[in-house]
């Protein structure tokens, strides 16, 4: 199945920091590509994979599950660890529970967390039932573009397939049990008026994770897409603030870094 336009996986090698960024459930890389593009401008090795069963149809998201996800940006971490002194992982929506997995796991191979709007929990009055419900109902409505900006769209499904709901829900359960694993640096960027994330979940991570440096800041203009929103770029800034903390001299000059590639170009 022929990807989306727009939906390409994108790498960027650049200097020895690394940041590995994760899109969210039914989305795909476009939705991270402006924060990539930054990253990767100020010189640092940037890679945002696409999840498997996203970016085509939405039926091929149906016959995957988190193991399938998680899998992914596991494998793209190690490849990065091999050539990079350090690494950071950031996310966002489920995107940024798949890197507190990655921290909680992977320890001091990672330097630093950076989430927008992470997900914890699958809402909804149906999120109980959805054992059962996932084989009597095949979709419901799909979560995509919850976006305050005009004009400005998401790249995701229109539908979200039940059984692919099932496993996040089962996921977002299985990294609650390992937040207080995570004890790098956190940067945590969240929107109070989000359609797809309540702050209670932002909430829960920061009670639970046991790192010490923690940022909390607050998207008060856009809604749960806040990488395509009016915040975006506050997410731009303040992740670049926080890795050149972290990293002193990792960060080129703003515009002196040179331009990334879709992978497989």
């Amino acid at each position: 199945m022929p990807l989306l336009t727009g939906a390409e996986p994108f790498r960027h090698e650049g200097g020895g920091t690394a940041v590995l960024l994760c899109h969210g459930f039914t989305g795909s890389p476009q939705s991270l590509r402006p924060w990539a593009d930054h990253l990767a401008g100020r010189g640092l090795t940037v890679s945002l994979p696409l999840l498997p069963g996203h970016g085509t149809r939405w039926e091929d998201l149906r016959v995957t599950g988190w193991q399938d996800w998680y899998a992914e940006v596991d494998r793209e971490l190690r490849r990065l660890r091999e050539r990079s002194e350090r690494v950071f992982v950031a996310g966002l929506s489920m995107g940024g529970a798949l890197a507190l997995r990655l921290a909680a796991r992977h320890g001091d191979a990672v330097s630093g967390v950076m989430v927008v709007n992470p997900a914890n929990r699958v809402h909804g009055v149906a999120a109980h039932a959805l054992p059962v419900l996932r084989h009597l109902v095949p979709t419901t409505r799909g979560i995509a573009s919850d976006i305050a900006r005009p004009g400005v769209t998401e790249l995701g499904y229109d539908r979200v397939p039940l059984h692919a709901a099932h496993s996040l829900r089962t996921f977002l359960r299985t990294v609650d049990g390992e937040l207080p694993q995570v004890t790098q640096p956190l940067l945590l960027m969240r929107s109070p008026q989000d359609h797809v994330v309540p702050p209670a979940d932002s909430a829960r991570i920061l009670g639970r994770v046991s790192s010490t440096d923690v940022t909390e800041v607050l998207l008060e203009q856009s809604y749960h897409v806040a990488t395509l929103d009016h915040d975006a770029e506050r997410v731009l800034d303040e992740s670049t603030a926080f890795i050149g903390r972290l990293a002193p001299g990792a960060l080129d000059e703003a515009g002196l870094g040179k331009e990334g590639t879709t992978a497989g170009d």
